[in-house]
């Protein structure tokens, strides 16, 4: 068996595919169909320093080759996360990671702080890129001063292993990369997903309740792996890719790109023990191709 460990900074992972926020839960809904403790990392559903009703119904919709979601980081608050939430994963051998998400930097902050006070969460992936709310999200990730604003802040308050996950919907997501790396980011993630439309022409009115919303899944593939591969060639440190991966040959798709780790999103929808199959099928390429370690093909493209 191949050596699948890899390190994010500080953050040492047994095998390089996560869950990709808001498709796991909070890995307790999933543990009837996979073994928790044996997935790389666990990236909880987006969590806010207020409680958040989401957007309203409907908010999600199939398209071809993937799906639209606006769901809008619908949480009940990291207060409730840290007293209800945390005790029933902080055992999990494995790394249970949040996604942070705000309206103002000094949201962003106040969060991260709180969950950096818990022992076992190693790490936090922080989201300037949700395309689905009014505020905040989005809205930081698609420029390099809102980007290295909320980096700066959270990382003032914030001590552990910090992720920054991008948003697609940029010019250049290279440039964002290097800002959020100057100001302390430990890794960044990509992609988070492509904005998108689809309309119900019977009706003649958009399909989902705010008209636009986030486009995963396969089709958002060849957009992810060249934005893993520009920001991996742009920054010092790890990236992590994610975009309509679905079996191991994508995630070894990313790895060429230079991607360290891979997320597992919509996949989980289709199919609640892909991250195994992933997981495996990543162990057999390597022993087919004689490789005694993942890390021998990370970034490497010719």
């Amino acid at each position: 068996m191949a050596d699948l460990r890899v390190n994010i900074g500080k953050l040492a992972m047994k095998n390089p595919v996560m869950t990709a926020s808001g498709t796991f839960g909070y890995g307790l809904e999933f543990q009837d169909f996979v073994p928790l403790d044996e997935i790389g990392g666990i990236i909880v559903k987006g969590t806010t320093l207020h409680p958040r009703e989401g957007n309203d119904y409907p908010r999600m919709a199939e398209t071809a080759s993937g799906m639209l979601n606006c769901v809008g980081l619908q949480n009940k608050g990291v207060d409730y996360f840290c007293e209800h939430i945390y005790p029933q994963v902080k055992d999990i051998d494995t790394n249970v990671i949040v996604n942070v998400s705000g309206s103002a930097p000094d949201d962003y902050a106040e969060c991260a702080a709180r969950i950096d006070a818990l022992e076992k969460i190693p790490a936090i992936e922080l989201n300037i890129s949700c395309p689905n709310v009014k505020q905040g999200g989005m809205a930081f990730g698609t420029s390099c001063e809102g980007a290295a604003s909320v980096v700066r802040a959270v990382r003032e308050r914030y001590h552990k292993t910090l992720i920054v996950k991008l948003s697609p919907n940029v010019t250049n997501i290279a440039d964002i990369a290097r800002a959020c790396e100057a100001e302390g980011a430990d890794s960044v993630s990509l992609i988070n997903t492509l904005m998108g439309m689809a309309i119900d022409i019977e009706r003649r009115r958009p399909l989902l309740s705010i008209a636009t919303g986030g486009l995963s899944g396969p089709a958002v593939k060849p957009v992810a792996l060249r934005m893993v591969w520009q920001v991996a060639k742009a920054v010092k440190i790890p990236v992590v890719g994610l975009g309509g991966i679905m079996t191991a040959e994508d995630a070894i798709e990313f790895f060429m790109a230079g991607a360290t780790a891979i997320e597992i999103g919509t996949a989980n929808f289709i199919d609640p023990t892909v991250t195994m199959k992933v997981r495996d099928g990543i162990n057999a390429w390597l022993d087919r191709h004689g490789c005694q370690s993942v890390s021998e093909i990370i970034g490497c493209l010719e």
